[in-house]
């Protein structure tokens, strides 16, 4: 009997949570999945109803030819951070939501982690500046994301060892990532309003139709129940208009190029242009993750008129989409300030 209420109590919690598997949903009541479903959309109300948001990518690469030097060089280079500046400009663009960067491809991180520092030293900060910057945000009523890669795959071999890389099987890898996932995802609690999980593409070394989709969901949401959860396949930028998984909450929604006040959906010149006619897309929360003064493919950074990138705001934001727009950031936590004094603009435009 103990067993039975145990198995009765998990699939309880899963279903609550919205985590159950698709087979687990078709044999739940249609009331019971319309409630699951009007649960996860309010969550994402802040997102749907609030300005837009902004993103940067802090990612740090020490110098220095061995870990032994590497490692200090990553201390001073993020005690370097302006948090008092960095918010300030955040704050003045009237800006609701910032997505920061954990770290991505150069194998070190900018909040310690539980996990990584007791099986890896040394790729993490003393410094938690990732904490230091969610808090002041709560402070000031704003909400924060955390951005993470879903994989390790251009990363250095100590990182592939101690994760279990192996583009042959990723079950090991994919069990090992989620417990530094959940080390994170505890330590910040309520402080962290949702997740933006990269390189979940349809590539051999890890195709996404074999992520664990709920498990990776329960690690990211361990410390928030009410944590937003994004996975990005490549989204816009490929053409793709529908999310990874319908158990996401909002859709990653990474855009190459605006053309005209619209989303190209491609990269050639004669790729179609689109925006966004509803809120919702099988159940997930529209969003648009749009690089401003930058780009997320190399190249030349892409500039947008004032009238173009409001005009893009407006209409999305018609319908109930929601827009995060990318911004440059220097190794100190400045923002460039044409870029700042632009988002103001935008901002005072929207209220």
């Amino acid at each position: 009997m103990k067993a039975i209420a145990d198995s009765r109590a998990f699939w309880g919690w899963m279903a609550v949570a919205g985590l159950v598997l698709p087979f687990v949903l078709a044999s739940v009541p249609a009331g019971a999945q319309e409630d699951s479903m009007t649960t996860r959309a309010h969550r994402t109300d802040w997102m749907a109803e609030g300005s837009f948001g902004l993103m940067v990518h802090y990612l740090v690469s020490p110098p220095g030819e061995s870990h032994a030097e590497r490692a200090p060089a990553l201390n001073g280079i993020v005690n370097g951070f302006d948090v008092d500046g960095f918010v300030e400009q955040l704050a003045s663009t009237g800006a609701d939501w910032l997505i920061f960067t954990l770290g991505q491809n150069t194998g070190y991180y900018n909040s310690p982690n539980k996990w990584l520092d007791a099986r890896l030293p040394g790729h993490t900060p003393d410094r938690d500046l990732v904490l230091e910057i969610a808090v002041r945000l709560h402070a000031l009523g704003k909400r924060f994301i955390a951005y993470l890669p879903a994989e390790t795959a251009a990363q250095r071999q100590a990182i592939h060892e101690v994760f279990a890389w192996n583009p042959r099987d990723q079950h090991e890898f994919q069990r090992r990532y989620r417990e530094f996932l959940r080390a994170y995802s505890l330590k910040f609690g309520r402080l962290c309003d949702g997740w933006w999980f990269d390189g979940c593409y349809e590539w051999d070394v890890f195709h996404n139709s074999l992520y664990e989709w709920p498990e990776w969901i329960a690690a990211a949401k361990a410390g928030n129940p009410d944590a937003l959860v994004a996975f990005n396949d490549g989204s816009f930028c490929i053409n793709k208009v529908k999310p990874v998984t319908p158990l996401e909450d909002y859709h990653a929604g990474e855009v190459h190029l605006l053309v005209g006040g619209k989303i190209q959906l491609g990269h050639d010149a004669n790729s179609p242009l689109y925006l966004p006619d509803a809120r919702f897309i099988d159940g997930v929360q529209w969003h648009a993750l749009v690089p401003v003064d930058s780009t997320f493919e190399g190249g030349e950074p892409h500039h947008y008129a004032d009238e173009e990138l409001l005009g893009f705001l407006k209409a999305c934001k018609s319908v109930g989409g929601a827009v995060t727009l990318n911004l440059p950031v220097s190794m100190g936590g400045v923002i460039p300030e044409e870029s700042v004094e632009q988002m103001r603009r935008l901002g005072q435009a929207l209220q």
